[in-house]
């Protein structure tokens, strides 16, 4: 079988060239008729048609030179943030006098400050804040000893800006005839807030306080159940010194806690007291009879002396 299948497909040197050479003439033949019929179509085609697949190859043109410049731009503009972050963070601060109530941005970035430090201060005085004092620009979230130690004998602030400001009440858009909005009052100087019965409102009359330190302050305040010192302002990181002229204290109004009908849950809740702490009051309460006082508690390990005398503001032994 093998032998007939060569015998059958064996072609000699000469049929093998001029199969060839007959494939070769079949393949010319049939580019000539494709290449003809191609030029046949393009003489054939209307200038409208022409001009059309011209401004379709003019607008890929265009296409493909923006999405390179495009990517052009984007090396560029990855390059440029990366030189720029390098250069800022590799150039030396340039140290001069500054007043941090009027400087802005650039200044800040230029005392080598960082820009999300320079937004801090910027929205700070956006929101009512004033330094008074050199020490103040101390209290900055972030500034670090070594910063405010650098730029101290730089700053200036005039004695303008040592009293407090007021805003008087004014209308914020006269153009507006039925809509016009307020700006609320502050208070003048002299005026005293009871820090234990004010609510929000009164709270951000008093200069330097904007609502979100006065919703700090109430909140506080509520979970104490009142203050019995302004010292204890410092708590929420608010420097009570600054307000000591603004406030007076009703410790009458502190909400007291029985500590003899209070249960561990409620007790462990005050922010003077934790778990371990509220378990002893419990736990005394209950092998030895109602509480008169916190003296037994003193050689207790779970209550240092402070701990005592502050707690001992917020209960009542009824």
């Amino acid at each position: 079988m093998r032998k007939w299948f060569s015998d059958f497909f064996y072609y000699s040197r000469e049929e093998r060239r001029g199969i060839l050479v007959l494939l070769a003439i079949s393949l010319l033949l049939f580019l000539g008729g494709e290449v003809y019929v191609h030029l046949k179509s393009e003489e054939t085609r209307s200038p409208a048609d022409l001009q059309k697949q011209q401004q379709a190859m003019e607008e890929y043109q265009a296409f493909v030179a923006s999405i390179r410049e495009k990517e052009k731009d984007e090396k560029e503009s990855r390059k440029f943030r990366y030189t720029t972050w390098k250069e800022e963070r590799d150039t030396p601060p340039i140290l001069a006098p500054f007043n941090p109530n009027t400087a802005d941005s650039a200044t800040f970035r230029q005392l080598g400050l960082p820009a999300w430090m320079a937004r801090n201060i910027l929205h700070y005085r956006e929101k009512g804040g004033v330094f008074r004092r050199v020490e103040d620009f101390r209290k900055i979230y972030g500034l670090t000893e070594e910063q405010y130690a650098t730029l101290q004998p730089y700053i200036r602030i005039p004695a303008t800006d040592t009293t407090a400001r007021h805003r008087s009440l004014f209308l914020a858009d006269r153009r507006k005839d039925s809509l016009r909005q307020a700006v609320p009052l502050k208070y003048a100087p002299g005026t005293l807030v009871d820090l234990n019965r004010a609510d929000t409102t009164e709270l951000k009359k008093i200069p330097g306080i904007g609502s979100g330190i006065a919703r700090l302050i109430s909140g506080y305040r509520q979970k104490l159940g009142g203050f019995y010192q302004l010292s204890q302002l410092e708590e929420i990181n608010l420097d009570y010194r600054q307000l000591t002229d603004w406030f007076r204290l009703d410790t009458t109004a502190i909400r007291r806690i029985p500590v003899n009908h209070t249960s561990v849950d409620r007790l462990r809740r005050h922010p003077y007291l934790n778990f371990y702490q509220a378990k002893a009051l419990v736990e005394y309460r209950r092998k030895h009879g109602p509480l008169k006082s916190l003296k037994p508690f003193v050689l207790y390990e779970e209550f240092t002396r402070e701990d005592l005398e502050r707690i001992n503001h917020y209960l009542s032994f009824d």
